[in-house]
């Protein structure tokens, strides 16, 4: 009897009640048995696809056929170390394990040896699990690890030059007090500027940054038990909190560019009611459910204007409009065209109290009902100094629990 018929007939063998078969046919994972000697005697359709074999290619063969060429030797020695104190064990999780498909090309894997004794001799089930996406997805959360603390060295780098310029300042106005009391004052405005981005940076990049690694480690359980609808649920997640960082990154590098003067307007015509309901459809998809974002446009149509900044101005109050207002709520936007543009965002929401209007437009500010809403506290502040810088104007209409509205006037 030949040893393909030999490990045939021990096959047979071994199979006992339907579910059995019904594991080794239908499981997801690869699932394959070899005895004592190293011979793979049965293996289930998702290792033979996994490997890249054909029905019953792998009978006969030798474990060793899947195990990187590099480490064949090691792993005869491995194998029959194993062989003599035979025990349950996990292989993998804690370092990196490849195995071979029948094309030479590697992938990694992790990997459970249960051994078992039957009547005709000791056997070894192995499961096998492709953790390919799991090592690309880890991956790319360290590089976005990387890329976020290089940017905190940048901007740290930035402060300190920026602390420097004053301590100079502060050395040539020493001769009177009146401006070593002004170059103080600006030096401790800046530490509390960077006490206060420091914490909001912490805060801010941890709340999404700990999203993406929970969503990650679900995504990859459910990816392996393949429930495709809750693995999709967490990768937007991810993508959702990656957003998130990217918008803060935004207002940093928005705030900077103003206050160094690197803001340059660029005004092209085009039609603004068009060019509205682009972006309000745009930012409807980010909104909450049931929240409608309603645009009404009154006057002429064709505008001279730079688009850029009337984009980031729609951008940021209805973002501000849709987080800080509960779902099923309208959020009215409405242009209208005379001899400026009269932009109005009014939502039905938290509300502002009078108290906090007084602060509303300063840079970190953050209101006391909105103190568990996720935001920088740059918004507002931004916006406040493109309108400045448009010589226009801004105000604030709000209520506590009864809403708010931003009106902005724009000199075209």
């Amino acid at each position: 009897m030949s040893t393909f018929e030999a490990n045939e007939l021990q096959a047979k063998k071994m199979d006992g009640k339907e579910g059995l078969e019904a594991l080794f046919e239908f499981a997801t994972e690869g699932i394959l048995v070899a005895n004592n000697k190293g011979e793979i005697i049965k293996t289930n359709p998702a290792t033979e696809r996994m490997f890249g074999y054909n029905k019953g290619e792998l009978i006969g063969k030798k474990v060793e056929v899947l195990v990187p060429t590099r480490h064949e030797h090691s792993h005869v020695g491995h194998r029959e170390k194993y062989s003599g104190n035979p025990h349950a064990r996990s292989m993998g999780a804690a370092m990196d394990l490849y195995a071979k498909r029948k094309d030479g090309s590697e992938f990694p894997v992790e990997i459970s040896l249960s051994p078992f004794t039957a009547s005709d001799g000791q056997f070894v089930i192995a499961f096998i699990i492709d953790i390919t996406i799991r090592k690309k997805a880890e991956q790319a959360v360290i590089q976005q690890k990387k890329e976020l603390e290089l940017l905190n060295a940048d901007l740290e780098k930035r402060v300190k030059e920026r602390t420097m310029i004053l301590e100079e300042a502060i050395t040539e106005l020493n001769h009177t007090k009146e401006e070593l009391d002004g170059a103080l004052k600006k030096e401790k405005d800046l530490n509390d500027l960077k006490s206060r981005f420091v914490s909001m940076a912490s805060h801010e990049f941890r709340t999404p940054l700990a999203t993406i690694l929970s969503s990650l480690s679900l995504a990859t359980k459910y990816g392996e038990q393949g429930d495709k609808e809750k693995q999709v649920k967490h990768l937007d997640r991810i993508k959702t909190s990656v957003h998130n960082l990217t918008d803060i990154i935004s207002d940093v590098l928005s705030i900077s560019k103003i206050e160094e003067g690197k803001v340059s307007l660029s005004p092209e015509k085009f039609n603004i009611r068009i060019f509205t309901e682009e972006v309000s459809k745009e930012l409807q998809s980010v909104a909450k459910e049931g929240q409608k974002i309603k645009y009404t446009h009154t006057g002429k149509e064709e505008v001279y204007f730079d688009k850029k900044v009337l984009r980031h101005l729609l951008f940021n109050l209805v973002s501000n409009a849709i987080k800080f207002s509960p779902e099923q709520n309208p959020i009215d936007v409405s242009i209208k065209m005379n001899a400026s543009i009269l932009l109005t965002v009014k939502d039905n929401g938290i509300g502002i109290s009078k108290e906090d209007q007084e602060h509303l437009f300063e840079r970190f500010f953050r209101g006391h009902n909105a103190t568990n809403i996720q935001g920088t506290g740059l918004g507002l502040n931004i916006i406040a100094k493109y309108v400045e810088l448009l010589n226009g104007t801004i105000e604030c209409k709000s209520e506590l629990n009864k809403g708010t509205s931003f009106i902005i006037q724009l000199p075209i």
